[in-house]
């Protein structure tokens, strides 16, 4: 008998600044931003974890589960991806695509640190792509020998993305200013902030120089404008 479904348990809990899906680093370590996984029961143990500060880098499996036009039992053969604009279809097996038959993530992650806090086991990382409260389902080291194939070809995925400059308009510049002084945020904050923009979130077939777009990153409202080489943050406030 040929099994068609399986079950995973979910092992883990990630925290990070993506509190929507917009804004998103559309690959891993594109930029170094700072999450931290929170372990579950019976999972939570710090002896799960012996040896582990010895790679540098962990692979997560994880689950896209904030997918609300994912259509249950139906295969899509073929999807959009945002990289070629997201008006041609190709297969969905040459997609890192969250429409998927299985909705299953794989990213690479730099490991900072692992720590104990209260009842649980938190594991701290950057460059993380994933959205705030995405299940963990597994976390295996990183092995540098075998999961690095330099001469690897990459399709229509082969350059890294162009980074454009941030700029802040008077008002936004004001409004972090004083944010810094009542602590509400730090300078880490706004360089994790600058380049998660600077990689351009707009969807590739957006190109409105006069739209203002909206973004959240973590507790903060965010409204930028793009040019052909610059992202002008125009605004900036707490939630």
């Amino acid at each position: 008998m040929i099994m068609t479904e399986l079950s995973v348990p979910i092992i883990a809990i990630m925290h990070s600044p993506y509190v929507e899906k917009f804004g998103i680093p559309r690959q891993p370590n594109l930029v170094q931003v700072e999450s931290f996984i929170e372990m579950l029961a019976p999972y939570n143990v710090m002896e799960a974890f012996e040896g582990i500060e010895e790679f540098s880098h962990l692979w997560l499996i994880w689950q896209f589960h904030d997918n609300k036009h994912q259509q249950q039992n139906k295969f899509r053969p073929q999807v959009r991806p945002p990289r070629l604009g997201g008006n041609k279809k190709i297969g969905v097996f040459a997609t890192r695509s969250m429409y998927r038959p299985a909705p299953v993530g794989l990213s690479v992650v730099q490991l900072k640190q692992v720590k104990k806090v209260g009842n649980t086991v938190r594991i701290y990382v950057t460059g993380s792509d994933l959205l705030d409260g995405t299940p963990i389902l597994d976390i295996k080291p990183y092995i540098q020998y075998s999961d690095a194939v330099l001469d690897a070809q990459s399709g229509y995925a082969h350059d890294r993305p162009v980074l454009k400059k941030v700029h802040w308009s008077e008002q936004a510049h004001q409004s972090k200013t004083g944010l810094l002084q009542h602590a509400k945020i730090d300078q880490q904050y706004i360089a994790e902030l600058e380049s998660v923009l600077a990689l351009d979130p707009r969807p590739a077939y957006q190109d409105d120089e006069q739209r203002i777009y909206g973004m959240r990153f973590g507790q903060l409202n965010i409204k930028f404008s793009c040019r052909d080489d610059a992202v002008v943050i125009q605004e900036i406030t707490p939630e």
